[in-house]
């Protein structure tokens, strides 16, 4: 099943994953999920379980960047959706395109990388 035209990663998130993946065994499955639910809901279905909120400070016209404050994480026992890991995105609308950006655990640092983010977006 094909939610997206396109889904791609950049170079930091696969790095800023890698780390995580050491602590946190079964993110990369918990993000096929989110993708598969939350991003489906929000950007197709026009759901909006107030998880996912658009980064507007930014002054960045096109896409649209994102951060995702509810994801389930298995690993994280008995936290459900406030697992703390928190996952930047941009979306292309017009290419139906997903580009993920960043994704930290709370606990580690306090917000996004904003830096990254004007760094390929502006």
């Amino acid at each position: 099943m094909k939610i997206f035209n396109e889904i791609c990663r950049l170079p930091e998130f696969e790095t800023d994953l890698r780390k995580l993946l050491k602590r946190f065994k079964t993110l990369e499955d918990d993000l096929k999920i989110f993708i598969e639910k939350q991003l489906n809901l929000y950007h197709k279905l026009k759901i909006d379980n107030k998880g996912i909120f658009q980064i507007s400070s930014l002054s960045i016209e096109n896409p649209k960047i994102y951060k995702a404050k509810k994801f389930a994480c298995r690993s994280l026992k008995g936290k459900g959706v406030q697992s703390g890991i928190r996952v930047i995105y941009a979306y292309f609308e017009e290419q139906d395109k997903i580009e993920l950006i960043e994704i930290y655990y709370k606990g580690d640092k306090e917000n996004e990388d904003r830096g990254r983010i004007l760094r390929y977006y502006k």
